[in-house]
């Protein structure tokens, strides 16, 4: 391994510089707005602010799922929250996600409204609300929750790990792209090792559990996050890739996959969503995203 300087870490860390990289200008150690601005309010039941990025992906397609399943309920308005720009720390979206992360849903259809942040806890609770996606009975119920929340806990390495130091980290570091990447291929082995047992990550039936993965590992072994398909050698995956080929047959995972998307291909593009005719009236042949 290529020799680096060395650097002694202080007796106390201070922010006293730009830490570079892709998103150094809305990186900072401390919360809460740095500006005021309210959040819009469209006149569906379910309120949705976010980004066309992996976390954000897992929620559109789970409420086009519902639509397809006949929720009517289920209908979104979903709002475009530009990071870049540093759309997260306006007020009104800290005081709907503290943590400043996209996604965040609002759901007014009650008395009063439910906000909800964290795309785990939002599939769950949409999952929940619906009674659809997630096992009923106890044992499958918790194989559905265990790969949820392996989601949650394991994606970190991949995107703020492997897909910094690989893609967006101001310099090449090869310690941390061989450690993040060893851990990524661990994570997809995992993932192949059950995929070989069952049809969907859970079981025989499809779940949130899929939703939740699907964007981030999905989406790595086609090739379409970080552009690492071939470096992290997606071809070796085989179970991996039947399982993602199989779910992008799913019109409401194409449907899903365009929403509050700014990349790639326009015609892959919807940047809010407020209509199901949205999906019409911009184009007629809406795909999802390619490499």
């Amino acid at each position: 391994m290529a020799e680096s300087s060395a650097y002694v870490p202080p007796k106390v860390w201070t922010w006293n510089k730009a830490s570079g990289g892709r998103f150094a200008s809305i990186n900072r150690p401390i919360a809460g707005p740095t500006h005021d601005k309210e959040l819009p309010i469209g006149r569906h039941p379910l309120q949705l602010y976010s980004l066309g990025t992996p976390n954000g992906v897992k929620i559109t397609i789970l409420l086009e799922e519902l639509l397809a399943l006949g929720h009517k309920d289920a209908e979104y308005d979903a709002w475009l929250i530009n990071i870049g720009a540093g759309d997260q720390f306006g007020g009104g979206f800290v005081a709907v996600n503290p943590n400043s992360k996209i996604p965040a849903l609002v759901d007014r259809s009650g008395p009063s409204p439910i906000r909800i942040f964290e795309s785990g806890a939002i599939l769950l609770y949409l999952a929940e609300k619906f009674g659809a996606f997630i096992p009923k009975e106890v044992g499958a119920r918790a194989e559905c929750l265990s790969w949820l929340f392996w989601q949650v806990g394991s994606a970190p390495y991949l995107g703020g790990g492997f897909g910094h130091f690989y893609a967006y980290a101001p310099e090449k570091i090869e310690y941390a792209i061989d450690r993040f990447t060893m851990e990524t291929k661990r994570q997809l082995d995992v993932l192949d090792r059950r995929l070989a047992k069952t049809e969907y990550i859970a079981g025989s039936n499809y779940t949130i559990a899929d939703v939740a993965i699907f964007p981030w590992y999905g989406w790595l072994v086609k090739g379409w996050l970080y552009g690492a398909g071939e470096f992290i050698g997606a071809v070796d995956y085989k179970n991996v890739l039947r399982w993602a080929d199989a779910l992008l047959e799913r019109a409401a995972v194409k449907r899903g996959s365009m929403v509050n998307r700014t990349y790639g291909n326009p015609s892959s593009q919807l940047h809010e969503r407020h209509d199901a005719s949205d999906f019409d009236t911009k184009t007629q042949d809406k795909v999802a995203p390619a490499n």
